[in-house]
């Protein structure tokens, strides 16, 4: 971090400042944005653990538990005023109950099928997603990609049509966790505000459905927190630090990078959820789906080489 400055000398006014930024911010956001890819992508373990709890009282659990847990954060930073002040930016609030609609039926979806023994299918959602911000990045935010970047997304698509027709029929909860994600990324990309705030606007915004859902469940005489074990119980409070974390850091990437990179990353969460469904919990992964995860794996080594490639052409400048 220290090596751009100290080679620029007092001619140089604000350029080191500058080149200091645009070195280290891209290096952040990959951090923040692989760190939160690699909790999602061992998240199924955690899911496993309130399988008796009905997806969507453990995605109800998820908004409330995780409403309080950012807003203490926030309070506890002295940053409680961050939420008002995103608020008075012009469509802040819209996109952020569009984003808050988006990843609660993501939640529910993703813990829907872990809990229903389709982990397989929850990958194959997020193989695609990657695919998906690529052309949310070039058509949306008008970003460009290489020859080498389309042949990696080429192959990459054959590999999902083909792991699509696989399945003999529409893979309609890898479509849902796809779509949902990938529009959830460019409403957080675009949205002027900054990570947690933005999450802890989208929580309240989702939090009074969430508790009267689960009032309405007690009253039901289906409720599952106090009625389900210390372990399950604990499962759900400890699911907001779980859930929170990744979104706050891939809120903070996704800002930092272009978003046709972060999908590229985002190939990291499939591939744990896979390895999780085959080894962990033992879903039948049949020898001819394999062909498909092998051109996405392609794909992702030729696009990773390329993007080290630049980044030392553009080091070296």
């Amino acid at each position: 971090m220290s090596t751009p400055s100290s080679v620029v000398t007092p001619a140089s006014g604000g350029t080191a400042p500058a080149v200091a930024r645009a070195t280290t911010l891209p290096g952040r956001g990959v951090a923040a944005t692989a760190a939160a890819f690699l909790i999602w992508g061992l998240f199924p373990l955690y899911i496993v653990g309130l399988s008796s709890v009905s997806a969507m009282q453990i995605t109800a659990h998820r908004v409330v538990w995780s409403c309080v847990f950012v807003l203490a954060l926030l309070a506890f930073r002295r940053e409680i005023g961050s939420i008002g002040q995103a608020l008075k930016r012009p469509g802040v609030l819209l996109r952020l109950a569009g984003s808050a609609i988006l990843v609660s039926v993501n939640w529910l979806a993703f813990v829907w099928a872990i809990n229903n023994g389709q982990t397989v299918e929850v990958s194959l959602g997020y193989y695609i997603n990657p695919l998906l911000n690529v052309v949310l990045g070039i058509l949306v935010l008008n970003e460009r990609l290489n020859r080498v970047q389309w042949i990696a997304v080429a192959i990459a698509t054959a590999g999902v049509a083909y792991l699509t027709l696989m399945t003999g029929k529409v893979p309609w909860v890898a479509l849902t966790v796809a779509s949902s994600f990938g529009v959830y990324g460019l409403i957080r990309k675009v949205a002027k505000v900054e990570a947690l705030p933005g999450l802890a606007i989208e929580m309240l915004l989702l939090a009074p459905f969430a508790v009267g859902y689960l009032i309405w469940c007690e009253v039901q005489g289906i409720g599952t927190f106090g009625h389900a074990g210390p372990m399950v119980e604990t499962l759900l409070v400890l699911s907001c630090v779980v859930t929170a974390t990744p979104l706050a850091l891939f809120a903070y990437g996704a800002r930092l990078l272009p978003y046709s990179t972060v999908g590229i990353l985002q190939y990291i969460a499939p591939s744990l959820q896979l390895l999780c469904a085959v080894f962990v919990f033992g879903e039948p992964f049949q020898h001819a789906r394999a062909v498909g995860f092998v051109l996405i794996w392609v794909a992702l080594v030729i696009y990773a080489i390329d993007g080290i490639m630049r980044s030392r052409r553009l080091a070296r400048l």
